[in-house]
């Protein structure tokens, strides 16, 4: 099969290699789309995965196309998305049903081969049916949007509750959609990308502010009569999103923070002085898994998919065959990619 194999930081290559085996508990999944995580760009070109050579790529949907003899929910030519996360099933936080703590978990695309290939072999656990009316596309997507579906299962967004979603790429495309579908008004969509603003309007934000041409905190103390929001979603990952989701803040308000850090954190002194005089609570949400396995978070997002209450396909702005995978990932680290908000492989197309 091809795939797209990591050698080293910056040296992907696209080669052929041998279908995985499966063993009694497995399923082979042939690869209909693969998305490019934010994640990826970073772990491809900089960091590099755990062991070399590996095949990168954890957000992924397909159908299946051979079962392990032990196999019984699903079926060859299942249309199937699959949860990169394999817990160890062993630790307190397992046992705990916490899975996304896990002490010694293993991961598809990072700690094991992933899905920027033609086939890949997966648990049978971690293969989950999706709906014929859900593309394999859209499928594709349910990981990222299951990260911040696990974030808002731990609030209290309550109707009527100003919420602000700082940094609308994928992963603050389903924050303001889940925050609207929990009852939040007004919703406010904050990032510096005027097309990933009109994204955040086309999904529903009541305002959205550039902070570069706005002024940000005036015109949320503005539509909040004052208070600022009752919970802010900080979705960039960037020092200067994070300061501004805790300035737009109610008092006692919540952050939840999402966004990753690539170096040490430091806060403006006027945003840590409001964490504290104002009795902010600053929240961490991790990954999307809990019970069932592989999570509440990826059968409600499912279930939203089948009934059309979730959309997907505007953030989805690029179809690529695997062979462009090097150059793809080479301009997206240069910044040299141009506009765009999800990218797809295709390997099977």
């Amino acid at each position: 099969m091809k795939a797209a194999v990591l050698h080293a930081p910056g040296d992907l290559r696209v080669e052929n290699v041998p279908v995985p085996a499966i063993g009694p508990n497995d399923v082979l999944v042939k690869v209909m789309a693969a998305g490019i995580c934010g994640s990826d760009i970073g772990r491809v070109m900089v960091a590099g995965t755990y062991r070399f050579p590996t095949i990168p790529g954890h957000e992924f949907a397909g159908k299946v196309e051979s079962c392990g003899a032990n196999v019984t929910s699903v079926s060859v030519g299942d249309r199937v998305a699959v949860a990169p996360l394999m817990p160890c099933r062993q630790c307190q936080w397992c046992d705990a049903g916490k899975f996304h703590l896990c002490d010694d978990y293993d991961f598809m695309g990072s700690r094991s081969d992933g899905a920027f290939a033609q086939y890949i072999c997966a648990p049978a656990t971690n293969v989950l049916k999706v709906p014929e009316t859900v593309s394999f596309e859209v499928a594709a997507t349910i990981e990222p949007a299951a990260i911040i579906l696990h974030g808002i299962h731990k609030l209290d967004i309550k109707l009527g509750d100003a919420v602000a979603v700082v940094g609308c790429g994928a992963l603050g495309f389903f924050a303001l959609q889940f925050a609207k579908l929990s009852g939040a008004r007004p919703l406010i969509a904050i990032d510096v990308d005027e097309e990933k603003l009109a994204l955040a309007r086309a999904v529903g934000a009541d305002l959205c502010i550039n902070p570069t041409k706005q002024e940000a905190q005036a015109l949320v103390r503005e539509v909040t009569k004052g208070r600022g929001v009752a919970v802010s979603l900080e979705c960039a990952g960037s020092a200067p999103g994070r300061d501004l989701s805790i300035l737009v803040t109610a008092k006692q308000g919540t952050v939840m923070l999402y966004g990753t850090a690539y170096g040490d954190v430091t806060l403006a002194e006027k945003a840590f002085a409001k964490i504290v005089r104002e009795e902010l609570r600053i929240e961490g949400s991790w990954n999307s898994y809990s019970l069932p396995f592989p999570g509440k978070e990826w059968f409600d997002i499912i279930g939203l998919l089948g009934e059309g209450r979730l959309v997907v396909e505007p953030l989805i702005t690029h179809r690529a065959a695997l062979e462009e995978a090097p150059a793809i990932f080479k301009a997206l680290k240069e910044r040299t990619f141009g506009p765009y908000h999800k990218v797809l492989f295709k390997p099977n197309d």
